[in-house]
């Protein structure tokens, strides 16, 4: 790259370059193997010019973290259309890939963010922001949810613990996943969401509310879904 078309590239868009740069990096390797000099090599430009636009290879690291965690949060996004069972479907395919795309810093992302050094030590800055943006990804996912369920305002209690354990368990799951990926990746995402509603089942036979709800939401349910397909296992698994 020419200085020419260096100085072409705005203030703004030159940020943006750095970040999608350093998003790609740290998705593959853990962000201590990755220098400022790499950075700046696949982007074009000198070392100093990277310091131009951040401080430090810790607030670039932030920056590519809110910018992974926005993808990730817009992945539960899902318009209300159609059967509950094939909405999640489909919200698990794009779920797991991102987490295909960027298996190593998704997995330090879950686990509480890379060591990123500061002085040779791990930056606490950079574990608070990485836990502020996994909850508020994880907040998406349970709003989606309920929203999905056609819930208005506060979820019962019982219905809040199925949903919020629903979502820790689809990211451990990946995590898992990512170590061999010894399950094929569609039968994964069709499990978890039978998971989901085996754990709705399991807390509605304790609530009446949310029993009432899903029989609703189970009426739309097509013979093939992934709901009945739920049903349909439990019941030969139950036969003698």
């Amino acid at each position: 790259m020419t200085s020419g078309e260096r100085r072409r590239m705005g203030v703004e868009e030159r940020r943006q370059q750095l970040i999608g740069v350093a998003l790609e990096l740290f998705s593959r390797r853990s962000p201590d193997e990755v220098s400022i000099d790499e950075i700046a090599a696949r982007a074009g430009i000198s070392r100093p010019l990277v310091y131009h636009y951040f401080p430090g290879k810790l607030s670039l690291y932030e920056a590519a973290l809110r910018r992974a965690a926005d993808d990730l949060a817009s992945r539960f996004t899902e318009p209300q259309e159609g059967p509950l069972g094939s909405r999640l479907r489909r919200v698990m395919a794009r779920f797991f890939d991102f987490v295909d795309e960027h298996g190593p810093g998704f997995a330090a992302l879950m686990r509480g963010g890379p060591a990123v050094s500061a002085g040779g030590a791990r930056s606490m800055s950079a574990v608070s922001t990485t836990h502020a943006l996994i909850d508020s990804v994880r907040q998406v996912a349970y709003d989606q949810m309920l929203s999905h369920m056609g819930v208005v305002g506060p979820a019962p209690v019982r219905l809040e613990l199925v949903v919020r354990s629903w979502i820790s368990l689809v990211e451990s799951t990946a995590l898992i996943w990512l170590d061999g990926r010894r399950i094929p990746r569609a039968e994964l995402e069709a499990q978890l969401v039978q998971d989901f509603a085996a754990l709705a089942a399991v807390a509605a036979a304790r609530d009446e509310e949310l029993a009432a709800l899903l029989r609703d939401l189970v009426k739309g349910e097509p013979g093939d879904g992934p709901f009945t397909d739920l049903a349909t296992r439990l019941i030969a698994l139950a036969s003698p």
